[in-house]
């Protein structure tokens, strides 16, 4: 029996150290998002008051462009709603500069039958958030971007 302890205790501790090495390989091969913030989850809007949402909210009215497709024209307008008063303002400083070609090249690159239906509106909501919120000063988030008025006609 005293020969036999140390086999005994030294297979044991090879077990154990390969149960913890899988463990650790399973965990990082096949890494579990859904406790993880920056997994893609549903944006939830917070509700505002109407006053509080006017005021964090920046209007663009009448952008006329037109699309991929020669033929077709769209007028649209937005309403971006950003997540402080203070996020407006800068949001409003760079609407010319920067939001402004970031829509122009974004409408450019679409056709007539993409941008048809909610869901060609929806995504091309999303595509702005997604392309507009980086160029943003660090800490401040456009929160939801809006179409008021969308007009797409052949010329």
């Amino acid at each position: 029996m005293k020969k036999m302890l140390p086999w005994l205790v030294t297979t044991l501790l090879a077990i154990t150290l390969i149960a913890i090495v899988c463990i650790i390989l399973f965990k990082s091969f096949f890494n579990d998002t859904s406790g993880d913030v920056s997994a893609n989850k549903p944006v939830v809007v917070k509700q505002l008051s109407a006053d509080k949402r006017v005021e964090v909210t920046s209007e663009l009215k009448g952008f006329t462009r037109n699309l991929l497709d020669a033929d077709y024209i769209v007028k649209i307008s937005f309403a971006f709603q950003l997540d402080s008063k203070k996020t407006k303002e800068d949001f409003d400083k760079l609407m010319e500069i920067e939001i402004k070609p970031i829509i122009n090249r974004t409408i450019a690159d679409m056709t007539a039958d993409e941008l048809k239906g909610s869901k060609g509106e929806d995504m091309l909501e999303s595509k702005l958030l997604n392309l507009i919120n980086p160029i943003l000063p660090e800490g401040k988030k456009l929160v939801k971007v809006e179409i008021t008025d969308f007009i797409i006609t052949q010329i």
